[in-house]
């Protein structure tokens, strides 16, 4: 699971760097035209948080073997799909209606981190 964690979370770091320059090269035009620049700009920010969150996860899984941390894992993976996904799309096809799935996305995220705090909360561990 450690693996799949790490692969994970590094593949999508990797396409938070492609994304973010392309964003910034390649698309910049589109992104100025549809007025979009600063929503694609935070869908590569909470990518690559979500991405290095991944890594973190995995780390401390790895250690720990808390099934909450395995579970976080796979919100934070959805979490970047939805979330940032939706405002990619949104942002090169200015299709409004997106930004109505980009909540769930959002709270993938805020869930994933509810289960990394139960999961530290009052531990015992050093």
């Amino acid at each position: 699971m450690k693996n799949k964690m790490i692969v994970t979370g590094a593949l999508f770091a990797f396409l938070a760097v492609l994304f973010g320059a392309f964003g910034a090269h390649a698309l910049h035009n589109i992104l100025m035209q549809n007025s979009t620049l600063d929503t694609f700009e935070t869908a590569v920010r909470y990518h690559f948080y979500h991405s290095f969150a991944i890594l973190i996860v995995a780390i401390f899984y790895e250690r720990m073997q808390i099934k909450n941390l395995r579970i976080a894992f796979y919100l934070f993976s959805l979490g970047i799909i939805v979330f940032s996904g939706s405002l990619y799309i949104l942002s090169l096809t200015n299709i409004l209606i997106l930004g109505a799935i980009t909540p769930i996305g959002g709270l993938c995220f805020l869930i994933g981190w509810g289960l990394v705090l139960i999961s530290f909360w009052g531990s015992k561990t050093n």
